[in-house]
């Protein structure tokens, strides 16, 4: 019928915006804007990040540090140090760079503990009489930065920094992530000290007592540090001038007096750095006890089972 309309003219006339802009659809919803607002943006890749090529150089050097360390001690600390040494870098990068991330950010936590972790495995191993008490540092490490860390992205949000910690709550977990130098100071001498463990193992007869005792009835014969018997490094090694048989002839050469200076300076750090932990994860395990009472307030007052 000429006086009717079809489907599409019931509609009435398109408002005079969509005419305007046609890049609004049907809804008034501007999507166009927003697609060419998206494709505009530069495209940023997160995982090149100069702080995280840092973190990834920590890793390496890590790894590296890890093969070189039942028997180059010295070839190891140098390359364990460096990796710690670059956690400090890696945190001035983000901010000169403006480059801070969460991917960096859980980067670098996962890096630290796990390092830590590998360097307290070989002193159990060195030492198996205390493997429990390095077990139980290990566990408490991990522990209380896991719960920390999930107490803060349940409880304070996606967006809230695991550093950023009321003081309200906990003024030594205030003091400790808010200022850069306490932190690099407790995590330097932290780790300064469990390395200064590990070369006590290569050179104290006081807590290897098999250093340098050869074995009984051959005197061509000298024990690894922690180990049973084994060749001297001339006949141990291919070539009695190839790295590995020099570093270990170096090694039980090797003084104790700097290693034990360097572990009573740090040992007093290093001891308020577990405390810390202990507070860390009390902290953490409370934030979240806190979070499941309110929840159940909640479900009670709108009536709902608990589950």
């Amino acid at each position: 019928m000429a006086g009717g309309r079809t489907r599409k003219q019931g509609a009435g006339p398109a408002s005079p915006l969509a005419e305007s802009d046609p890049l609004l659809n049907g809804n008034g919803n501007a999507h166009g804007h927003v697609e060419m607002w998206k494709s505009s943006e530069p495209t940023e890749n997160i995982f090149l990040f100069i702080p995280n090529l840092i973190g990834y150089s920590r890793i390496i050097l890590a790894g590296a540090s890890l093969y070189y360390m039942p028997l180059h001690p010295r070839t190891c600390s140098i390359l364990y140090s460096i990796s710690c040494l670059l956690d400090a870098l890696d945190g001035f990068a983000a901010r000169y760079y403006h480059q801070s991330t969460r991917f960096g950010a859980v980067l670098d936590m996962v890096t630290d503990r796990c390092t830590t972790a590998c360097l307290l495995v070989f002193l159990s191993s060195a030492w198996p009489r205390w493997a429990i008490l390095f077990q139980g540092l290990i566990s408490l490490d991990l522990a209380s930065h896991y719960m920390h860390m999930y107490a803060t992205l349940a409880m304070g949000g996606t967006g809230q920094s695991h550093k950023k910690v009321d003081e309200s709550r906990s003024w030594v977990l205030n003091l400790y992530y808010s200022n850069n130098k306490v932190l690099f100071l407790f995590c330097a001498f932290n780790e300064l000290f469990f390395l200064a463990l590990y070369l006590l193992c290569f050179s104290s007869p006081i807590l290897s007592p098999s250093l340098l005792q050869p074995v009984a009835g051959d005197p061509g014969l000298s024990p690894q540090p922690r180990g049973p018997a084994h060749p001297s490094p001339s006949t141990l090694f291919a070539s009695p001038w190839s790295p590995g048989a020099l570093e270990l002839a170096r090694a039980n050469k090797m003084d104790s007096f700097w290693p034990w200076v360097i572990a009573g300076i740090t040992f007093p750090v290093m001891a308020g750095k577990q405390f810390i932990n202990v507070v860390q994860l009390v902290k953490a395990a409370k934030w979240l006890a806190e979070g499941d009472i309110e929840a159940r307030r909640r479900e009670r007052a709108a009536g709902r089972k608990l589950k």
